[in-house]
């Protein structure tokens, strides 16, 4: 196999063991905690998901669109202002634990300690990916999920919310370590430079609003359903989603790697064919994989999930159905980052919102069910909206290759 191919390989299996370690740390939480207790840690995770998305597109993915001789420096300076950002966040999240009481003020307390861990841990992953290094980055994310999974495996059954994002915070130590050391050949000898990160006019800034109103607007409502509501609604929701967690590796390995292969094909007819079929076949292994979770004997259900599995299988099928029509909406959103990449914020800022108030008012309507169902509502019409985008392109032009964007 070719060099190409095998960092193709690389950086697929490193996208599946981040995605496998995200869907693992939910799992086991969810089978050690009470359902209250795992609410509380959703409440945690969807918070870090929030900074990690943040960080992964202010830095992340302005850093992997970088070419030649500066990737040493622009690596370090990356890490450098991951570090300093993720510190300052930290803080304020302590901050934010210490006003709060009870087990979720504990739970953000916690947060707060490891989040500059975690944060630089994961965002080494873009450096790799920069350097064109994908293996060096699989290194570091398989030993994260080895120690991960041991790390909360040892916990006691009933372990609070606090004491698990501290084992989860800290287990990131070792793979930490390991990408520090395997990037060390890299940086050596350039200094960091924090200030392009300040300027007005960075790149991350655009990719930080498609990212707010196509990923973050609809996690922070979840989250706003734990404030506003009551958090068992938010771990029913991540619960269910967590089991989808596969789906995950699936599309975004779609959306990461189709613009170079789409921008070959020579046109849009040859372009929209290929991903209308991606979308089909997406698509309906959405729909097999709801009908094989719906079809899970209880007993085991309450094996991945704990006392959260009664509440998680009432929302699969709609959360089926959300994960279904968001394979059609990555391919069409794919397709027009290809032939018109200035078409998708638009789509993402009217359709993400529309999806949040979907949420919010099928909570208010029905429940925490209708808010799934809200959630599936939302994410087939931006599926609809931007199939429909796609149809009425006129003069399509190749568009250069863009960092991977996910349809919610």
């Amino acid at each position: 196999m070719s060099r190409r191919g095998l960092s193709a390989v690389a950086s697929v299996l490193d996208q599946a063991a981040s995605s496998a370690t995200n869907i693992l740390v939910l799992v086991l939480a969810a089978r050690l905690s009470s359902a209250s207790g795992f609410a509380d840690f959703s409440m945690v995770y969807v918070t870090f998901s929030v900074l990690l998305g943040l960080n992964m597109a202010y830095v992340g993915q302005s850093l992997v669109l970088e070419k030649g001789e500066r990737l040493g420096g622009l690596c370090r300076s990356a890490a450098g202002f991951t570090a300093a950002a993720s510190a300052a966040g930290g803080v304020l999240l302590a901050l934010v634990g210490l006003s709060l009481s009870g087990a979720t003020g504990r739970a953000f307390l916690a947060l707060g300690l490891v989040l500059p861990l975690v944060l630089l841990q994961d965002g080494l992953r873009y450096c790799f990916s920069a350097l064109r290094a994908p293996e060096r980055a699989l290194a570091a994310d398989a030993l994260r999920l080895v120690c991960v999974v041991a790390a909360l495996a040892a916990q006691p059954q009933g372990a609070s919310a606090g004491r698990l994002v501290l084992v989860w915070g800290a287990s990131a130590l070792p793979a930490l370590a390991l990408g520090l050391w395997l990037l060390r050949p890299y940086v050596r000898g350039v200094r960091a430079d924090l200030r392009p990160y300040l300027r007005r006019g960075h790149l991350g800034q655009r990719f930080v609003v498609e990212f707010a109103v196509g990923n973050g607007s609809s996690q922070l409502a979840v989250l706003g359903l734990g404030v506003f509501a009551t958090p068992l609604a938010v771990g029913a929701l991540r619960g269910a989603t967590t089991l989808f967690g596969p789906l995950n590796v699936l599309f975004n390995s779609a959306a990461a790697f189709g613009p170079p292969v789409l921008g070959r094909l020579g046109g849009k007819r040859a372009a929209v064919r290929a991903t209308a079929l991606l979308g089909l076949v997406l698509a309906a292994v959405g729909a097999a994989w709801a009908a094989a979770l719906y079809l899970l004997p209880d007993r085991w259900g309450r094996e991945l999930l704990g006392d959260t599995w009664a509440a998680a299988s009432a929302l699969l099928p709609a959360t089926g159905a959300q994960y279904a029509v968001m394979g059609l909406g990555t391919c069409a959103l794919l397709t027009l980052r290809v032939l018109a990449p200035k078409a998708t914020l638009s789509l993402q800022v009217v359709f993400s919102l529309l999806s949040v108030g979907l949420l919010l008012g099928g909570y208010a309507v029905f429940g925490v069910a209708g808010a799934a169902w809200g959630l599936a509502a939302g994410s087939a019409l931006k599926a609809a909206a931007a199939w429909w985008r796609v149809a009425h392109l006129r003069a399509p032009a190749p568009a250069p290759e863009s960092p991977p964007l996910h349809a919610a």
